[in-house]
């Protein structure tokens, strides 16, 4: 199979292939593996690479599920497999390996999604941008090499928009899968809180923020993917409320008239790019011209200055666990440059926050949940920019010098519309509707009632449909 044929098809469209045998599961890996080899390098999009042994999983794969036999990424964020050790972007947790798959990795190769390799990240997965020391340089926009890919699945959607992969997991705690997906023009669903399995090691990740899905170049394959992970798992702390009998199904349907709320401003009044508002707006014409009722509204007021210290307090505790669970399996104290220094900064004002400071923050985000969702009784569905700015500069969000708290709060006035909705738990999603003249992504975001990814779905491959963004394919180009 040529790569021109190869990065241009979605994951279902290489599936349907594989299924009428017009292509071999090793030819698709040999596939993406060329292109992993010419188009990563320029990126610093991957880490842990298992190329020949991946190739020898390919031959001997026997296709499965809605992918057939599709390769495929996993994000450096911890996610346990027995093929690919992890390190979070972590010096310190460098070459982390594992005995056995996280629950979430054992679906996605049910699904016949075959891993070949991880994706960058920044460290614990705590930026908006991938820029981690331990990965030996920043992981670079596929579409200007001078800007950020995103963060924290940075790596993931780079790979994505360059056509390695049709899909790639993400994870997604304050922005991670949205953030990214709208600095490197791809697709990005966070999905409701409880919706998918984060066992058998965990049951929840930070304070219940944190949830695991998938990137991807189609709303469709993301809906695929949704069909074959999103089974409850037993035992977990949450179980979002029941879905369709399949998400792909659904995207079949027109949605009936939605009534949306649009916002062109930010919480505290934090400035919003004229592109990023041109690109909101532009989405509000399309869904009246696809028959819904688009109102012009603010968000409600959650106390975003509180709720921002909040997020960085249940941060900085995950840091000491991280942190303190390593130096105790290891014996060794914490050194100098084991730790980027606004993590380290991080990890000591976690060692002194007070046990009900952790559990109050917590309570915030429980707030948030019942705001949003009182507000949400007006309206089927949110139209937001996905970011504040265009995808930033590298270096403008740097964890190399300065205090964690401050950082925290630079953080907050980029990725605004995002990390509210992992406190609520509602599902929402980075559309690449728009694009500048210089050629980057605006993202565009699109929030609906929590449990409610179908409407989300939905949404979505009508917007899609209607300005269609597939064909788009960066071949990055050194700095």
């Amino acid at each position: 199979m040529r790569d021109t044929e190869y990065q241009l098809l979605d994951g279902l469209a290489l599936a349907g292939l594989l299924a009428r045998r017009e292509v071999r599961a090793e030819d698709l890996m040999a596939c993406a593996i060329k292109l992993a080899r010419e188009r990563a390098p320029a990126m610093n999009a991957l880490c842990y690479e298992r190329y020949e042994e991946s190739l020898d999983v390919a031959r001997d794969w026997q296709p499965r599920g809605a992918f057939g036999a599709i390769p495929f990424l996993l994000k450096d964020s911890g996610l346990a497999h027995t093929r690919f050790p992890s390190s979070l972007g972590s010096r310190l947790l460098n070459d982390t390996a594992y005995a056995r798959n996280a629950t979430l990795a054992d679906r996605f190769e049910a699904a016949g999604l075959i891993p070949f390799a991880r994706t960058t990240v920044p460290e614990f997965c705590m930026a908006p941008t991938t820029e981690a020391a331990r990965n030996g340089g920043p992981t670079r926009n596929p579409w200007d090499p001078t800007r950020s890919s995103g963060g924290s699945s940075g790596g993931a959607a780079a790979a994505v928009a360059a056509g390695i992969v049709p899909l790639a997991h993400g994870s997604d705690g304050g922005g991670s899968i949205r953030i990214p997906a709208a600095a490197c023009g791809v697709y990005g669903l966070k999905v409701s809180r409880g919706r998918v399995p984060m066992g058998p090691f965990r049951g929840e990740g930070w304070g219940g923020l944190a949830t695991d899905g998938v990137l991807s170049r189609s709303v469709r394959d993301t809906a695929a993917a949704l069909d074959a992970i999103a089974d409850p798992e037993p035992g977990a702390p949450y179980t979002a409320p029941a879905g369709p009998a399949s998400y792909l199904k659904v995207l079949a349907e027109s949605p009936r008239k939605l009534r949306i709320a649009l916002w062109s401003d930010a919480w505290n009044g934090i400035p919003v790019a004229p592109e990023c508002v041109a690109a909101v707006e532009r989405a509000a014409v399309l869904c009246r011209e696809l028959g819904h009722e688009v109102v012009d509204s603010a968000p409600p007021d959650i106390e975003y200055e509180a709720f921002v210290l909040a997020h960085a307090n249940v941060l900085a505790g995950n840091i000491v666990l991280s942190v303190d669970t390593r130096l105790g399996l290891t014996g060794q104290p914490l050194r100098d440059g084991d730790l980027e220094p606004v993590l380290r900064e991080g990890y000591e004002y976690g060692k002194t926050l007070p046990a009900a400071h952790y559990i109050a923050s917590v309570n915030r985000f429980h707030a948030i949940g019942r705001i949003l969702d009182g507000y949400m009784q007006g309206y089927d569905a949110i139209l937001s920019p996905s970011l504040t700015q265009l995808p930033l500069k590298l270096g403008e969000l740097s964890t190399a010098k300065g205090s964690f708290l401050d950082f925290r709060r630079k953080v907050a006035t980029y990725g605004t519309f995002s990390a509210a909705f992992n406190a609520s738990g509602q599902p929402a999603a980075s559309l690449p509707l728009v694009w500048t003249e210089a050629g980057l992504p605006v993202g565009v975001q699109v929030v609906g009632r929590y449990g409610r990814e179908d409407l989300v779905l939905a949404l979505s491959a009508q917007l899609e449909a209607a300005q269609p963004w597939a064909g788009r394919v960066a071949v990055p180009r050194a700095a």
